[in-house]
């Protein structure tokens, strides 16, 4: 598996991929052809070869087993929120079509296609008194965030929503369609909880859900000035909180730019995003300290339905500039950390990091099996997320040397996060123990030994493919 960018498939290569697909196949000198292989992630410029839009599961057996006969790679991918330049070269299969959602209430599962993102997911659990185990953005797909590994609202209560799969439907290297359950083949499956899109084109999955008829959350605002007491408070409430409580810190550093509102323009906030399973005055209990340290300037904190989870954190659902990023995980939020993160990107400091996220983890998450899937189990104890626009060159050195200053004395967890907090330029070694690595390099090689398939991050390197048409 080679990261050479091969050149654009040729006129002949591309009508007989065509005439394989029902799904539109967009080539480098099409019109729209900007459109279809622009990825989320505004930073990376993607390169495939390709990009096939596929209408169905049977479109995908189709643009495997073609790729296989023409010494192509597949990369699937239906928005590109963690798009890397590792896709480069490939045939790029977009699964945003592939949107069903089955739920079953009685047995407490959901069935999902590729492109069905956590929004769409949430709306159809409305009022079923179940949840899935969603992440903090609408647009991210389920399938995205199951595959590698990502982070839950309901983490600490019931786990990661890795370890909530039941079965896979994937096409294969061979371009035949499975699926995959810890009965039929316990390997792939246990790769396939957290282990990243390297191991076949998964066109739908289903999972586990969770009763949870009471949800209370939202977001409590300060302004920036008072994080030297939210902040502290804050960390307290993360000492004794119980798993049903979720929270995550976010200090955010405003742009004096006319892009943004002017209310908001140059001005600096602490926010706190939290969730809570199970009734308001227990909640409010828990978070009577934190609202003493400091007055609030805005809050949603309100009973929740099931739709309005993924919205909590306010994260954007369109691209941005582009990012510079950094995250980091550690075990224990020591009031030196505090201080420290205070001292290098508070109010005050002269940092260019725009928003720098504290996220509090452990709970069902660090108790599961990681037998299970290398994405199962989350040990540490938090999670220092940090991103700054970079328009230029000066810029980028100037918040890389802010970034690095950031995490550098704050002591790095030996466990990993999985691969959705994974930068590009990071080792895949950053993600995964060297034993799970060790086994999903093993599963790699046996289910995909031509390299076929590439994803955001693979997880091994072998030989070069064949040259192309």
């Amino acid at each position: 598996m080679s990261d050479v960018v091969d050149p654009p498939l040729s006129d002949t290569v591309l009508e007989l991929l065509r005439s394989r697909v029902r799904g539109p196949v967009v080539g480098a000198l099409d019109d729209g052809w900007d459109t279809s292989r622009r990825a989320w992630h505004s930073g990376v410029d993607q390169q495939p070869a390709a990009v096939a839009h596929v209408a169905d599961a049977a479109d995908v057996e189709a643009v495997v087993r073609f790729a296989a006969e023409h010494g192509l790679r597949v990369a699937a991918q239906p928005r590109g929120h963690g798009a890397t330049q590792h896709l480069d070269g490939a045939v790029l299969v977009r699964t945003g079509d592939l949107d069903e959602i089955t739920i079953d209430t009685a047995a407490r599962t959901a069935r999902v296609g590729a492109g069905v993102a956590w929004q769409e997911l949430c709306d159809a659990l409305d009022g079923t008194g179940l949840v899935a185990l969603s992440g903090s953005n609408p647009s991210v797909t389920v399938v995205g965030l199951m595959l590698g590994g990502g982070l839950s609202w309901f983490g600490r209560a019931f786990g990661t929503p890795a370890s909530s799969l039941l079965a896979v439907d994937l096409v294969d290297a061979t371009g035949v369609a499975r699926r995959v359950t810890a009965d039929s083949d316990p390997d792939l499956f246990w790769a396939l909880r957290g282990g990243g899109g390297d191991f076949g084109v998964v066109t739908a999955v289903e999972f586990a859900l969770h009763p949870a008829p009471a949800l209370y959350g939202g977001r409590i605002s300060f302004l920036g000035e008072h994080a030297p007491q939210v902040m502290p408070a804050w960390a307290e409430l993360t000492r004794t909180a119980p798993h049903e409580l979720s929270s995550w810190l976010l200090l955010a550093h405003m742009p004096d730019l006319p892009q943004v509102p002017e209310p908001l323009r140059g001005r600096s906030f602490v926010n706190v995003d939290l969730m809570f399973v199970g009734s308001p005055d227990a909640a409010e209990a828990l978070l009577a300290p934190l609202r003493a340290a400091a007055p609030a300037v805005r809050e949603t904190v309100r009973v929740l339905r099931e739709p309005e989870i993924v919205s909590i954190a306010e994260e954007p659902t369109e691209p941005g500039p582009p990012m510079r990023a950094v995250s980091h995980p550690f075990d224990e939020l020591t009031d030196d950390v505090v201080d420290h993160v205070l001292a290098t990107a508070g109010v005050g400091s002269g940092t260019p990091i725009m928003g720098l996220q504290m996220r509090h983890l452990g709970g069902a998450q660090a108790a599961a099996d990681p037998a299970t899937g290398p994405g199962a189990q989350i040990r540490p104890g938090f999670v220092l997320s940090a991103m700054a626009p970079v328009f230029d060159p000066e810029t980028a050195a100037l918040v890389d040397e802010a970034l690095a200053a950031l995490v550098a004395p704050v002591p790095r967890s030996e466990h990993g996060l999985g691969l959705t907090f994974l930068q590009e330029e990071q080792p895949i070694e950053d993600a995964y123990g060297p034993e799970a690595l060790i086994r999903l390099r093993d599963v790699k090689r046996a289910v995909d030994p031509a390299g076929v398939f590439r994803s955001n991050h693979p997880v091994d390197t072998g030989p070069a493919q064949a040259g192309r048409p």
